[in-house]
């Protein structure tokens, strides 16, 4: 039954819009900077759970989404991703 309902709403769509801001902005403070947005990080933490991926999969996932719709944009290092996640509430 599960199956069926998945048939019914077709296949999943995404899109990564090119004034997404993927990379972080600096904070002006010293000490290390963030490289990737928090959208950035939010965006590859959905796919994983969206697809069931395990962490290195989804960040050869979304490098591979990047490259098909042209987008030159460093994927965040599957490491980080429960790093960051881990400052949210």
């Amino acid at each position: 039954m599960a199956s069926e309902a998945l048939k019914r709403r077709g296949p999943p769509t995404t899109w990564f819009d090119s004034k997404m801001i993927w990379d972080a902005v600096p904070t002006g403070r010293r000490g290390h900077q963030q490289t990737y947005s928090d959208t950035a990080i939010q965006t590859c933490l959905t796919m994983k759970v969206v697809f069931g991926m395990a962490l290195r999969k989804t960040t050869d996932f979304v490098e591979s989404l990047l490259r098909l719709v042209g987008l030159n944009w460093r994927v965040p290092d599957f490491s980080m991703l429960p790093r960051r996640q881990k400052r949210w509430p």
